[in-house]
């Protein structure tokens, strides 16, 4: 055995700098090229790994202490003589980001995963062998992992980009947020021509013909994975195929076509995404179908059925109403699309229920049994009383599920709860610092637009620049008819959590654009702050919803107070205006409305 002093390795031209991590304690036993301690310049963050394996005999520095070139940090006991400890490779200095202006304080927002405990220290083992290296492997190529991908690309950094798909884009680009909005693009035009009728244009009945439909949809598709496949190349991001699976802190097997290969990577972000959840006690059978198999768009949906009255179950009900289907909706909650305020959904579960078959809440399903004749769903209401019913077709949107669970981790020393999830700090580091994650697999909300912002904080952070994921608020849409969108603080979590907030609304009814189009059902409603009159909330129901929500959410983000948005020139005659008009009944200067300030 031989004791191993380990020293801070040169900095450059940086001198007396914080150790703001010590990340082992004495009695530890750690493998060669274990994080000892985190540095920070003002450039860059970066970790002292250790030269050897061994076990930690003493600690010389703690967190706060500041440290040069050549500072003893930490005294190991090692069987094996010591290497010379590399370079971190966050030590190289990069540019540092733009000084953001101060922010007042910010409104509630969605409540961040925990911050992860750090990785127990394990006994030393032999790293696999490997067939190729990388300096980043990110896993998974859907917004979140591209987007990493190409960021840390544009730092400098070597990528290895691991796809399970044969193209980028992840479930959003190929079966989700993309080719689902082309049909409902398809489904609203349908519907616009259907009530032009009663206003002096008829059409004759529309002729759907599937096979062309699908075409448009999956072009789409292949016009946005086709250019990310292009991105990929003029990045120099190495693109691997297949499934995979970590087997140790640094190395990652990869599987595909029944063969595997496996890579060594410095550094990892993990964006594997979710699944769509399946209920234990459904049959197989081709006619009960998830929402990938909803795009395909089945011929003669005929009695459909949607298990779930969330966001992605009531976006294909529209769909599917529109192309002939006689629709169903089931939930089991008591309002649709839980989680968003009442008022926003009654605009759309009016009109669906004039529309659609039945629409039951507080209804739960019970059994789901598959004969020739159609699929036979039997439900239970509140009240304990139980129907079953013949369907054509069944699609299930139940929720989401993460693969925290499919890839794994445990192998590397990341901590997965039992739900699949993977908690990170505001950089995305898990609980092995070389580690990090992004999107579906790191917590609520899943969407993409949150996956691609912090899929830049992680990959910033790994090349060594300080960087956090520190957004106030993270916008929803549901691209229903009407749409709904909403952001910052809701009106039922505000009543929940306590918070003091009064809120000011604007029907649509009085907007000359709304009106113009024929769609008078919409509604913007914000919420402030008593005291200081800024921005914590706002929804907007009605059409082009998820254009409009980005003003209020640009409002949260920058502390904007009312006058700030009434006193902001908006075109007329638009949607958008409905956003100032808000805020003019909030200051009371609203004259399209009488609405007198309450004093």
């Amino acid at each position: 055995m031989s004791r191993i002093d380990v020293a801070c390795p040169d900095l450059g031209d940086f001198k007396d700098i914080p150790i703001i991590d010590v990340l082992v304690k004495a009695g530890d036993s750690i493998e060669v090229d274990t994080p000892l301690v985190t540095l920070e310049t003002d450039k860059a963050t970066m970790d002292v790994p250790s030269p050897a394996a061994g076990t930690i005999v003493e600690l010389l520095v703690g967190k706060g202490s500041r440290v040069s070139k050549g500072t003893l940090l930490v005294r190991l006991e090692s069987a094996a003589a010591a290497q010379p400890a590399p370079e971190p490779a966050s030590a190289k200095p990069q540019p540092p980001p733009a000084a953001a202006p101060a922010k007042p304080a910010p409104a509630p927002a969605p409540a961040p995963a925990p911050a992860p405990k750090p990785a127990a220290p394990a006994a030393a083992i032999e790293e696999p062998a490997a067939t190729r290296t990388a300096q980043l492997l990110v896993l998974g190529a859907g917004p979140g992992g591209y987007t990493a991908a190409f960021r840390a690309a544009d730092l400098g950094l070597k990528v290895t980009l691991v796809e399970r798909w044969s193209t980028l884009g992840g479930v959003c680009l190929n079966v989700g947020c993309i080719p689902s909005k082309a049909l409902l693009h398809a489904a609203r035009v349908i519907e616009e021509v259907h009530e032009m009728s009663t206003r002096g244009i008829v059409f004759g009945k529309p002729q759907v013909d599937l096979v062309k439909l699908r075409e448009w949809r999956s072009s789409v598709v292949r016009k946005l994975t086709g250019g990310l496949a292009a991105l990929a190349k003029q990045r120099k991001v190495e693109v691997v195929r297949g499934e995979a699976k970590f087997l140790s802190p640094h190395v990652i097997e990869v599987t595909a076509a029944g063969k595997s290969e496996t890579i060594r990577f410095e550094q990892c972000i993990i964006a594997a995404g979710s699944e769509s959840v399946r209920l234990p006690f459904l049959p197989q059978d081709p006619r009960i179908i998830d929402s990938t198999g909803a795009l395909e768009l089945p011929d003669n949906p005929g009695e459909f059925l949607v298990i779930g009255g969330g966001i992605i179950g009531l976006e294909m009900a529209c769909v599917f109403d529109a192309l002939g289907a006689r629709v169903s909706v089931v939930e089991l909650t008591p309002q649709l699309m839980p989680g968003c305020d009442p008022d926003l959904v009654r605009p759309l579960e009016k009109r669906i229920k004039s529309r659609y078959a039945e629409v039951l809440i507080n209804t739960r399903v019970v059994a789901v049994t598959s004969a020739a004749e159609g699929i036979q769903v039997t439900m239970e209401a509140a009240g304990g009383a139980r129907t079953t019913k013949r369907y054509d077709h069944v699609l299930v949107a139940v929720g989401r599920s993460p693969n925290g669970g499919r890839i794994a981790a445990e192998r590397a020393g990341v901590t997965v709860d039992k739900s699949g999830f993977i908690a990170t700090d505001k950089q995305m580091r898990t609980n092995v610092p070389h580690i990090f994650a992004v999107g579906d697999i790191v917590g609520q909300p899943m969407l993409a637009h949150k996956a691609t912002h912090e899929a830049k904080v992680a990959a910033e952070a790994a090349a060594g620049q300080k960087s956090f994921f520190d957004a106030r608020v993270i916008p929803s849409v549901a691209y229903t008819d009407p749409e709904i969108a909403w952001a910052g603080l809701t009106e039922t979590a505000a009543k929940a959590q306590g918070i003091e907030y009064e809120k000011a609304s604007f029907p649509w009814m009085a907007s000359g654009r709304s009106l113009s189009i024929g769609r008078d059902e919409g509604l913007t409603k914000l919420l402030f702050d008593p005291k200081t009159h800024r921005v914590l909330g706002g929804g907007i129901v009605g059409t082009n919803a998820g254009e409009l929500i980005s003003e209020v959410s640009l409002a949260i983000e920058t502390g904007a107070d009312a006058a700030d948005i009434s006193l902001t020139v908006h075109p007329h005659p638009t949607l958008s205006e409905t956003v100032a008009m808000a805020a003019e009944a909030f200051e009371g200067t609203l004259t399209d409305l009488y609405l007198p300030k309450k004093r």
